[in-house]
């Protein structure tokens, strides 16, 4: 239905533009009318109108002053000047207003018609784009929160690579390097410090998580998590400070978070603790999830800590290397050779260039860290541990006379360790695209999908799309189409049975399908490919 009003002063111009309209358009319209300026921009208020046939000359306020008003509220209307005035002056400012068409009295039914039609294809224009713009965003309403949560978790566990990561950083508009970390608590309200009957504070604030988010949102520029039990973790992208600005910006977090606790705590009638990491370089954020949750072990009774107001942080000498340490044993993780002794080496050179007359210093700090080297390696199953192992390492550094001999022992150990969690890694890897190979090779007449492949092997639909395309150079749907390619060919060169049975033999339930992504994938349709067959 279109709503349509009609604004003239003349009694005979209304009903002659109604008789129209309704003759015209039965069922289609619903009409109003005003003889006043002011009466149509009052009817236009609670009336909504899609059109309005406007006369210019009209008692009290004229059509282009009404036109302005109503404007001002209704951008979406469309107006159709009708007036026996063609004035210089008027048309320029109706041209200003933005109308659809300047009609001359006496008024002409044929142009009426046409105009209208006009004008009414705009307005499901209109709301075609209106529909498809809600539709966009009720997507994006039920996208969007995916992707953040998935962002989150890939920085905590160190999954997504330097692509993926660009990929969540486009998607979400991130323009920060850097970010930090902020855990969520919440549980019942108590006199005692610490939190009683967090499940069922869980149970009862699970539907609200929504309106939890929103006022997260509201002190925050961030990207907010699933709920997970009695916590929900938030990151906030940020810059790393300079020095001197660090205290300044941790007091200003710290501020929002306590007023955020505040809004949160009077919302939902619970209590809400808030732990804060440090700024990280966002591929490091898991560093700031550790803090975050360090932060809210130390304190119970506080509802906002922040990791830097800790006493218990390790403080180090001036010029000692934390990041070169830090950024060594993260490269022993990732099982990274040449990263891991390049930090290994520049360690080891800090050492000679500040503390080489301390000979069992370097001695120790060497042994130390091979042994946190190798529980890396232990934990991550790429080291089988035994107890006497190392039995051997305190007398072998003693008898060193050199720090040459001392140096090569530490690049070795840490070299060992590398290589040991990169073919774990690579052994791991390869069973699993064995399996999955085994899978399709077994199961490629079926409706194959990716998350029950990635089901049977135990991993997440994500990782193992991500770890069969590295692989294998194909992605899954393109791998099984191969497979199945290479069966239909077979088949197609082998065996006299029918387009339809060996459609349905390769995976394929629509025969036209088939032929076309036979034709894509072989250059030509079966057809042409069997009879090809024969002639060699």
């Amino acid at each position: 239905m279109y709503r349509i009003m009609i604004a003239d002063d003349e009694s005979i111009v209304i009903d002659a533009l109604k008789f129209i309209i309704e003759r015209n358009f039965p069922e289609e319209c619903i009409i109003e009318y005003a003889k006043t300026g002011r009466k149509v921009i009052e009817h236009a208020e609670y009336f909504r109108p899609d059109i309005v046939f406007m006369d210019i000359q009209m008692p009290g306020i004229n059509g282009i002053e009404a036109m302005r008003e109503i404007r001002k509220s209704n951008d979406g209307i469309i107006f159709i000047v009708v007036s026996a005035y063609m004035k210089f002056d008027y048309a320029k400012d109706a041209i200003e207003i933005g109308i659809l068409d300047y009609i001359n009295k006496p008024i002409d039914k044929d142009v009426i018609v046409e105009t209208l039609k006009k004008a009414m294809r705009k307005v499901d224009e209109s709301k075609h784009k209106r529909s498809e713009a809600l539709a966009n965003k009720e997507k994006l309403e039920i996208v969007t929160p995916i992707i953040e949560n998935g962002f989150i978790y890939s920085l905590l566990y160190q999954n997504s690579g330097e692509e993926e990561l660009d990929n969540f950083r486009t998607l979400l508009g991130i323009e920060e390097e850097a970010g930090y970390l902020l855990s969520v608590q919440f549980g019942e309200l108590t006199d005692k410090d610490g939190m009683k009957n967090v499940i069922g504070t869980s149970v009862r604030l699970q539907r609200e998580y929504t309106r939890i988010k929103d006022i997260i949102k509201t002190f925050f520029r961030c990207f907010v998590g699933a709920m997970m039990g009695n916590m929900i973790l938030v990151c906030v992208p940020a810059q790393i400070p300079n020095t001197e600005d660090e205290y300044e910006i941790r007091i200003q977090i710290i501020d929002k978070a306590r007023k955020m606790v505040r809004e949160l705590k009077h919302t939902f009638d619970a209590k809400f603790r808030v732990g804060i990491g440090a700024i990280h370089e966002l591929q490091d954020l898991s560093e700031s999830y550790n803090e975050a949750m360090r932060s809210l072990a130390y304190n119970s009774s506080d509802s906002v800590v922040h990791v830097n107001d800790l006493p218990l942080l390790c403080n180090y000498e001036e010029d000692y290397p934390i990041e070169t340490e830090s950024l060594l044993f993260k490269s022993v993780e990732e099982g990274n050779i040449n990263r891991s002794t390049y930090y290994a080496k520049s360690y080891f050179d800090w050492m000679m260039e500040n503390h080489s007359r301390n000979v069992m210093d370097v001695k120790l700090k060497v042994l130390e860290f091979v042994l946190r080297a190798e529980q890396i390696g232990f934990e991550s199953g790429g080291m089988i541990y035994r107890f006497n192992l190392r039995s051997e390492y305190l007398d072998d550094i003693m008898r060193m006379n050199t720090y040459e001999q001392l140096y090569e022992w530490f690049i070795s150990k840490i070299s060992n360790v590398c290589r040991n969690i990169l073919t774990k890694k690579e052994e791991s890897t390869v069973d699993i695209i064995k399996k999955a190979q085994s899978l399709i090779a077994q199961n490629y007449a079926k409706d194959m999908v990716l998350d029950e492949v990635s089901k049977e092997l135990q991993i997440s639909p994500y990782y193992f799309s991500k770890l069969f395309k590295k692989r294998t150079g194909s992605t899954f749907i393109e791998y099984v189409t191969g497979v199945r390619m290479e069966k239909a060919k077979e088949l197609l060169r082998n065996t006299t049975k029918s387009m339809k049975e060996i459609c349905m033999e390769v995976g394929y339930s629509d025969a036209n399908y088939f032929s076309r992504t036979f034709k894509k994938n072989v250059g030509m349709s079966p057809s042409e490919y069997k009879e090809d067959a024969k002639r060699i």
